[in-house]
C-alpha cells in the first residue's frame, strides 16, 4: 500500500537518502541535513498557513510504502517560483542581423536571461527510490501534486512549470556549463551544482553575462545540450507532456535542461478529475476497473493513493476498507479521483524531443 502525504520531521533520514541517490544530483534537493530540515519546517508552515494567494510557500510530500514501513520518494511544490528571489532561466530567442548595403540578412539564435517563469508555480525536487521506478508509484508521486493543487487553487498560480535536469556527458559533466558558466565561475559542474542547492541559484544569474549569448559562439556539444533532458528523466518528461504540459522556450541557466509549462485548467488530471462520495466494500467484491489517483480533502492531512476507479450506478466510488483507512475517509465522504492513465502516454504519439511550444511562446 503506497500513500502520498505531507513530509514530517521524522522523514529527515529518508530525505537525506533520497537526495543523495538522485540521478543526477538535484540542485533543488541538496544532500545537506540543515537545508533538508529547513525544507521540512517550511513545508509544515505552508500546510498550516491560511493562504489567499500564492507566495513563498513550499509544500513537500513523501511517498510512503506502508507495508515496508519506509519513505520511498519525495516531491515538492513551490507556490511561486520567484516569490523570494527572481527565478532565472535562459530564453531561446532569435536576433536578426541585416545590412542593406551588403545585402545580408541573418537570423541568429541566442539565449537571453529571463525571469518570466518567476510567477509560475513550480513542481520540483522529485526523487524516487530506484526500486519503484517504472511502477505506478512513479506516476503517483509525480502527479499527486496536481490533485493537491486542484483542491486548493487559491494557493497556486494558473501556470505550472517544471524544470528537468539537463544532459550530462559520460564523465558527468555538463557541456553547456563547461562552454558558458565555467568561464565566469572557476568551479566544475558537480561543485557548482552543490553550491547552488545549498545556497541559491540567484548568485549564478548575478555573475553570468547580462547580454544575449550567441549560440554560434558556443561549442557544438553545448548547443546540442540546449533543451535536452537527462536520459534518466525522459520517461518523466514524456508523461508530463501527455498530461498537457508544453515545452517552453526557457531552459535552465545551469545545464540548459528544458523547462515545460502548462495552463492549470488544461492539464488532463484537472479536466478529468471528479468528486465522488465514498462507498466502502470488501476488496474481493470490488469490480475490475482502471486505476485512479484518489485523494481526500484534508489540507494538513492530505492523502493520495492509487485505487480502482470503480463507480456504483449512482456515482459512488467504491473503495476497500484498507484504502478508505489510508485516506482517512468514511462512507459518504467525498474524494477527488482522476484516471492514472493519460491519453497518448506510451503509445508513441508523443515525442519528448518535439519542441511543441505553447502558442504564447511563439
Amino acid at each position: 500500500m503506497l500513500v502520498i502525504r505531507p513530509v514530517r520531521p521524522a522523514d529527515l533520514p529518508a530525505l537525506e537518502r533520497l537526495a543523495g541517490s538522485a540521478t543526477p544530483r538535484l540542485t533543488n534537493l541538496p544532500a545537506h541535513r540543515d537545508r533538508l530540515e529547513e525544507r521540512i519546517a517550511r513545508s509544515q508552515r505552508a500546510f498550516a498557513a491560511e493562504v489567499e494567494a500564492p507566495g513563498d510557500e513550499h509544500y513537500t510530500f513523501v511517498l510512503e510504502d506502508l507495508e515496508r514501513g519506509e519513505v520511498a520518494g519525495t516531491a515538492t511544490i513551490r507556490a511561486q517560483a520567484g516569490a523570494r528571489e527572481a527565478y532565472y532561466t535562459y530564453r531561446q530567442e532569435t536576433l536578426i542581423h541585416a545590412s542593406q548595403q551588403l545585402d545580408v540578412r541573418r537570423e541568429v539564435p541566442t539565449l537571453a536571461l529571463s525571469h518570466e517563469v518567476s510567477e509560475a508555480t513550480l513542481l520540483c525536487a522529485l526523487s524516487l527510490d530506484a526500486r519503484y521506478k517504472g511502477t505506478s508509484a512513479e506516476s503517483l508521486l509525480r502527479r499527486a501534486r496536481l490533485m493537491f493543487i486542484a483542491q486548493y487553487p487559491e494557493r497556486f498560480a494558473g501556470i505550472l512549470a517544471m524544470a528537468f535536469p539537463g544532459y550530462l556527458d559520460e564523465q558527468g559533466e555538463s557541456p553547456f556549463w563547461n562552454s558558458v558558466g565555467r568561464h565566469f565561475f572557476v568551479r566544475d559542474y558537480q561543485e557548482i551544482n552543490y553550491l547552488a542547492g545549498v545556497r541559491s541559484k540567484s548568485f549564478i544569474a548575478e555573475v553570468m553575462p547580462q547580454f544575449p549569448l550567441y549560440l554560434a559562439l558556443l561549442t557544438p556539444q553545448a548547443r546540442a545540450a540546449i533543451g535536452r533532458e537527462h536520459p534518466d528523466h525522459e520517461p518523466a518528461l514524456t508523461e508530463m507532456l501527455a498530461e498537457g504540459f508544453l515545452r517552453s522556450r526557457h531552459v535552465d541557466i545551469f545545464d540548459a535542461g528544458p523547462v515545460i509549462k502548462g495552463e492549470r485548467e488544461r492539464l488532463a488530471s484537472f479536466r478529468r478529475a471528479a468528486w465522488h462520495p465514498v462507498r466502502i466494500r470488501p476488496a474481493h467484491a470490488l469490480p475490475d476497473a482502471e486505476p485512479a489517483m484518489v485523494a481526500n480533502q484534508r489540507l494538513g492531512d492530505f492523502r493520495c493513493v492509487v485505487a480502482r476507479y470503480a463507480l456504483s450506478p449512482t456515482g459512488q466510488l467504491m473503495l476497500s476498507p484498507e484504502h478508505a483507512e489510508r485516506l482517512g475517509v468514511e462512507e459518504g465522504r467525498a474524494v477527488l479521483a482522476a484516471p492514472l492513465a493519460l491519453p497518448g502516454a506510451g503509445d508513441g504519439s508523443l515525442d519528448a524531443h518535439d519542441p511543441g511550444y505553447d502558442e504564447g511562446e511563439l
